[in-house]
C-alpha cells in the first residue's frame, strides 16, 4: 500500500507540475498564432489521444515522468533554409513566422506559470490553512558556538536578518542557508534595547528555539497573496544559492535527487495530509522554474538567451554550430540525470 501510494504522488505531482509548465508554452502559442501539433503528458507511446478543434492531438502516453508540447516549425531555428523554402501557405501558424518578442513569450510562458502555481498554492495556503509558527525567540544558546561567541543571549527575539524581517524560525533557517558563505548581520531585541551582531559562516549557528513560544496563523486575501510570493521568492531564491554552492564546491552535489527522492517525499506528504502534498507541488513547480530558467542549452532559458543574443546582434543564431552546442546540452542534461539517479540509489542502497 505504501508504494502504492508513492508511485499516485509521483506521478500527480509530475503530472501537476508538467501540465502546467506545457500549458503555458501551450497557451502562448495559440496567442501568437503559432500552431500546436501535439500536446502529450508523459513520453512514448499514446495509450488515448484526441484532437481538438485546432488539430492539435492530445495524449496520454505510457511513461508518465513528464511531457512535452510539439510546436510547428519550432526545430527550423536553426536552420533558417527551411523556413524559406517553405510556401506562404506553409508558413501560416510557423514559429518563425512570430515576432521575436511573440517567440520569447512562448518559451518563458511555462516558467512563468511554473512560478503562477507556486505562488496559487502557497497564497491559499496561508489564506486557509492555519499553521503552528515557532516564533522567532531564543531558548538555549549552546556553549562556544558562534551564536555565544557573539554575544546572542536566551531570551532574545531575532527581527531582522541581513535586513529581511523575521516573523517566524523557519525565516531564520532560510537565512542562514542564504548567509552561507558571509557573515550574516542579525538584529536582535533585548528588553527594550535593539542589538546588532554578526555570525560567522557554520554549519549551525548554534541556537535553540524556545518551544514554549508559538502561535496559529493564517492570512487574510491580500496578506496571503503577499506572504504566498515572498514564500515562491525565498524557495526560488534558496534553490540559486544551493546550486551556486554545488557549482563552486562548497556543497556536496550528493544533495542532488531524481525522480526517486520526488517520488519518496511526495509519498510522505501525501501521508501526512493535503497541504503538505500542495506544499511539495508547490515547492517542485519552483524547481522546474528555476532550473529551467538556467542559461543552457536545450533548457527555456538557453532558449530565451539566444533569443536575447538574436536581438541584440540582429543575426539569427544558426548552422552546425548551434546544432553542436545542444548536443553538449543534451549530453550535460542526461550527466546530470544519471548523477542524480547514482545519489538517490546510493543512498537507498548504503553506498555513499
Amino acid at each position: 500500500m505504501h508504494i502504492l501510494m508513492t508511485i499516485i504522488a509521483l506521478i500527480v505531482v509530475l503530472g501537476v507540475v508538467v501540465f502546467i509548465h506545457e500549458l503555458g508554452h501551450f497557451l502562448a502559442a495559440r496567442w501568437a498564432g503559432v500552431r500546436v501539433d501535439k500536446f502529450s503528458i508523459g513520453f512514448g507511446p499514446a495509450i488515448c489521444k484526441w484532437h481538438d478543434k485546432h488539430g492539435t492531438q492530445w495524449q496520454l502516453a505510457c511513461l508518465p515522468l513528464g511531457g512535452y508540447v510539439s510546436i510547428y516549425g519550432q526545430e527550423d531555428m536553426f536552420d533558417r533554409k527551411k523556413y524559406d523554402d517553405l510556401d506562404a501557405d506553409r508558413k501560416v501558424g510557423h514559429y518563425l513566422s512570430a515576432p521575436r518578442w511573440k517567440q520569447f513569450i512562448i518559451i518563458g510562458a511555462g516558467v512563468f506559470m511554473n512560478f503562477v502555481l507556486a505562488w496559487v498554492i502557497y497564497s491559499a495556503a496561508f489564506m486557509f490553512h492555519p499553521r503552528q509558527v515557532q516564533l522567532p525567540i531564543i531558548g538555549q544558546v549552546i556553549q562556544q558556538s558562534v551564536a555565544f561567541n557573539a554575544g546572542v543571549k536566551p531570551g532574545d527575539v531575532i527581527v531582522k536578518i541581513d535586513g529581511k524581517k523575521i516573523s517566524n524560525w523557519g525565516e531564520i533557517i532560510l537565512a542562514k542557508e542564504l548567509a552561507a558563505n558571509h557573515d550574516a548581520n542579525v538584529e536582535l531585541i533585548r528588553g527594550n534595547k535593539n542589538i546588532n551582531v554578526a555570525l560567522a559562516p557554520a554549519e549551525r549557528w548554534g541556537l535553540i528555539a524556545d518551544g514554549s513560544k508559538t502561535e496559529f496563523r493564517n492570512q487574510g486575501f491580500f496578506d496571503g497573496l503577499y506572504w504566498g510570493a515572498r514564500e515562491t521568492y525565498n524557495q526560488s531564491k534558496t534553490l540559486l544559492v544551493v546550486l551556486e554552492q554545488i557549482i563552486t564546491g562548497e556543497r556536496s552535489s550528493k544533495q542532488l535527487g531524481s525522480f526517486i527522492t520526488i517520488a519518496q517525499v511526495s509519498g510522505q506528504a501525501l501521508s501526512i495530509g493535503f497541504w503538505a502534498f500542495m506544499s511539495i507541488i508547490a515547492l517542485l513547480s519552483v524547481n522546474l522554474g528555476v532550473i529551467n530558467l538556467l542559461p543552457l542549452p536545450v533548457l527555456d532559458g538557453g532558449f530565451l538567451l539566444i533569443l536575447i543574443i538574436e536581438f541584440i546582434t540582429r543575426k539569427k543564431l544558426q548552422g552546425k554550430a548551434m546544432e553542436v552546442v545542444f548536443a553538449c546540452g543534451w549530453i550535460l542534461i542526461g550527466a546530470l540525470m544519471l548523477l542524480t539517479m547514482w545519489n538517490d540509489i546510493a543512498r537507498v542502497f548504503g553506498l555513499n
